[in-house]
């Protein structure tokens, strides 16, 4: 970014500044466009000519994240919290938060961002599990820099086609509150959504509340083999109003209680022009009071190329879990009495030698009438190890085991979420394990300034079984090995990586075409 206005040698440290019981100054914030001309390797026609197309982000819009404020005793906590607060933002490249002048006890401090190329019209294409996905779509993550994301596509995959419209604002009135409003219409139903709220944006936030609402009207597949044995339409109604509160971070933990309603409605049908379903689930709808406990730990590590390529990225790697408690009841409307519960945790553990192991688990379920139903149990576990600083071993597990289910709660596995070299969607079952390892490489290379490129080889195994639409041609374990190449789109702000991986399957059959290619779009590694 630009030099900074003050030599930082000189001055002392924020950590230094803190302990001598410094007070925040002036809060310079400077948003730098997309291309630093004075840097000759991008002071290029292309590059000034986008630099004077795009519209910074507002001043305004940068403030609004920031958690420390002018009068303020300084934290270095809330700056650091502050940064990671503003990488989420897509329409922001790269910060620097750094010391301007410090005196008399007073520290001013600089707020340098810059910015990524937020608009994007273009046409869209993945491929995986021998399916193709195309798109048509104009969206800009930060229009006329007011970091709100405005977007239209056409869209086309296996399960529909249609067109998608959406508007969010993360911070809206100048404050936390958070708009969305989201409307699809497919050649198979129709998806709208809204929600409205303040969250506990940060770990030291005290009070949160909202409201939610989605209508999903769509068509359930039942897969065998990779293929489709039945379907019947879902209209689905979902509602929560909710509100929490907190007594903010004590000792590097944040206690979140909240108490809300939901409202949860699923109608199912058999259409004639469907390929007909041996059994379709039974309508139900769930009014229940809910309370909600979450528990956070302030533990982060600034890390580099681990699922981005040359970008700094924040792990959480202190406990993290949310537990919550629904009792669905006849007398609110109910079709059934239920408790409904979920738990999620996660830890991360700094390993010797710069390796990291981060893992979590989930578990969800629902009770009434004496019996269990929809229990799922699911686990992962991701293991990083550097190898230098261009290169990474990654391995990861994941298992998951469901009870008592409804077939849409059967799990899957296939080409589109985690074994490369078999089609979508290949095998079905009540248990699914899962295994990759990875040698990542990430390279220097930065074609014209836009692009960061990687890659990796790669091994699958895995395995879905039991139930009733188990795979009966490959019911055992699968694997694959293969390459890829990863281009992370590096001054835009949809920033995906570009996923293009040939994969070989290892187990034999002969409707499974090898090798597999697979393009696709991820927003990691």
């Amino acid at each position: 970014m630009a030099d900074e206005a003050t030599d930082e040698k000189a001055l002392p440290s924020f950590a230094e500044m803190q302990a001598a019981g410094a007070v925040v100054g002036e809060i310079r914030i400077v948003t730098h466009n997309i291309f630093d001309l004075d840097d000759p390797k991008e002071n290029k026609s292309l590059f000034r000519l986008a630099n004077k197309l795009h519209i910074q982000t507002r001043p305004s819009v940068i403030e609004s994240s920031l958690l420390f404020h002018s009068g303020e005793p300084l934290s270095v906590r809330l700056i650091e919290e502050s940064e990671r607060l503003l990488r989420e933002n897509r329409y922001i490249y790269d910060v620097n938060i750094h010391p301007l002048a410090y005196h008399d006890g007073i520290v001013d401090i600089a707020v340098e961002t810059r910015d990524t190329w937020t608009l994007q019209p273009g046409v869209s294409f993945s491929r995986a599990g021998g399916s193709n996905a195309i798109g048509l779509s104009v969206k800009d993550n930060n229009l006329l820099g007011t970091g709100i994301s405005f977007g239209y596509a056409q869209v086309s995959d296996v399960d529909r086609k249609g067109t998608e419209f959406f508007i969010s604002q993360n911070h809206a009135f100048g404050a936390w509150t958070q708009i969305e409003l989201k409307v699809a219409d497919y050649d198979d139903g129709k998806l709208q959504s809204f929600r409205f709220g303040r969250p506990f944006y940060a770990l030291d936030t005290r009070w949160a509340a909202g409201v939610s609402a989605l209508h999903n009207e769509n068509i359930e597949s039942i897969y065998q083999e990779g293929a489709i044995v039945g379907q019947y339409r879902r209209k689905q109604d979902l509602a929560e109003v909710f509100g929490g509160w907190s007594k903010g971070l004590i000792d590097g933990w944040a206690q979140r209680y909240s108490v809300g309603l939901s409202y949860w409605a699923d109608t199912y049908t058999v259409d004639p022009s469907l390929i007909p379903p041996s059994a379709v689930p039974a309508d139900q709808t769930l009014v229940s009071p809910f309370v909600r406990y979450g528990l956070v730990q302030d533990d982060y590590r600034k890390l580099i190329n681990r699922n981005q390529i040359q970008r700094p990225e924040y792990f959480a790697m202190g406990f993290n879990s949310n537990l919550q408690v629904n009792r669905a009841l006849t007398s609110l409307g109910s079709t059934r009495d239920l408790w409904i519960y979920s738990a999620t945790v996660s830890k991360g553990v700094e390993a010797p030698r710069g390796n990291d192991l981060l893992a979590s688990a989930a578990y969800s379920g629902q009770y009434g009438e004496g019996r269990s139903e929809r229990q799922l149990l699911s686990g992962s576990l991701r293991y990083y190890v550097p190898m230098g600083k261009r290169a990474l071993f990654y391995a990861a597990a994941y298992g998951a085991t469901v009870k008592n289910p409804l077939v849409a709660d059967l799990l899957l596995l296939g080409g589109d979420n985690g074994l490369r070299g078999y089609p979508l969607r290949y095998q079905s079952g009540e248990q699914r394990v899962q295994f990759t390892v990875e040698e990542r490489v990430y390279t220097d290379w930065y074609p014209f300034r836009l692009f960061r490129v990687g890659g990796a080889v790669f091994y699958d195994v895995g395995r879905a079984w039991g139930g009733p639409y188990q795979n009966p041609v490959n019911p055992g374990w699968l694997s694959d090995v293969g390459f890829g190449l990863r281009i992370l789109s590096a001054r835009s702000s949809f920033g995906n990586v570009l996923r293009i991986d040939i994969a070989f399957p290892l187990t034999s059959d002969p409707n499974i075409a090898s090798p597999q290619l697979l393009v696709t779009t991820s927003s990691t590694f």
